[in-house]
């Protein structure tokens, strides 16, 4: 919406213009605010991928697992047995909220719900 473009334009420099047909334009004095427009445009129309390993942040700790933000604005469940080949009690033994770790997307269910694991994924130090 208008308060995302109003955010990129801020950031960016660059001015940006959506027709009825969804295309996008972006103009700017130079390509270095072109570009950093165009990477923030690409980041938040990204689909999340299945196969695909994502540096997260723990968005949320729950009971039954985490909710793991892997892409601006798009969350997906690390459910509690899959945080560790070890049988986990207390998902706050292993998460934190903030934290930065390793996902893998598993699956996206038909409702677009999003399944990570971080079993035998390396996590940064």
């Amino acid at each position: 919406g208008g308060a995302t473009i109003r955010e990129i334009t801020e950031k960016s420099g660059a001015s940006i213009d959506i027709d009825d047909s969804g295309e996008i334009k972006i103009f700017a004095a130079d390509k270095e605010a072109s570009d950093k427009a165009k990477a923030m445009i690409e980041a938040i129309t990204a689909e999340i991928e299945v196969g695909t390993t994502y540096t997260g942040k723990v968005s949320k700790i729950v009971d039954f697992g985490a909710f793991i933000t892997v892409l601006p604005g798009k969350d997906g469940l690390l459910h509690i047995s899959q945080i560790s080949e070890e049988r986990v009690e207390n998902v706050s033994d292993y998460l934190k909220e903030g934290q930065m770790v390793n996902v893998h997307v598993m699956d996206v269910d038909p409702k677009g719900r999003v399944k990570l694991t971080m079993k035998g994924i390396e996590q940064p130090a």
